[in-house]
C-alpha cells in the first residue's frame, strides 16, 4: 500500500518561516511528478508548487519568490521552504504524487494534509 505523509506543518508569525516535509512510502516503482497543494478554510484546495522527477519546478504566482520545492529522489520525498510566510497562506498543506507502484499502473496519491498557521 502506497501513501504519502506529511510533517512539518505549524503556527508561524508572518514574516517567519517553515518546512514542510512529504515521504512516499510502500512498494514504489518509480515517482514521477510531486507537489503541494494547500485548501485554505472555505476555498478550494489549490496548487503551490510541482516538481518533476527531473526537477523542473512550478510555482502558483501567490508564493513565487517565497516559497521552494524540492525532493530527494533516493528518499522518495518532497519539501517545501516556505519563507517570508503572509497570513493569507494560512491552510492545510496537502502532498501529492504520481506513483506508479511495483506491478500496478500509475496513480495519483495525496497526503492527508498539515496544517499550518500564520498569525499576523
Amino acid at each position: 500500500q502506497v501513501q504519502l505523509v506529511e510533517s512539518g506543518g505549524g503556527l508561524v508569525q508572518a514574516g517567519g518561516s517553515l518546512r514542510l516535509s512529504c515521504a512516499a512510502s510502500g512498494r514504489i516503482f518509480r515517482i514521477r511528478a510531486m507537489g503541494w497543494y494547500r485548501q485554505a478554510p472555505g476555498k478550494q484546495r489549490e496548487l503551490v508548487a510541482t516538481i518533476t522527477s527531473g526537477g523542473n519546478t512550478n510555482y502558483a504566482d501567490s508564493v513565487e519568490g517565497r516559497f521552494t520545492i524540492s525532493r530527494d529522489n533516493a528518499k522518495n520525498a518532497v519539501y517545501l521552504q516556505m519563507d517570508s510566510l503572509k497570513p493569507e497562506d494560512t491552510g492545510d498543506y496537502y502532498c501529492n504524487a504520481d506513483i506508479q507502484p511495483r506491478g500496478a499502473y500509475p496513480m495519483n496519491y495525496w497526503g492527508k494534509g498539515t496544517l499550518v498557521t500564520v498569525s499576523s
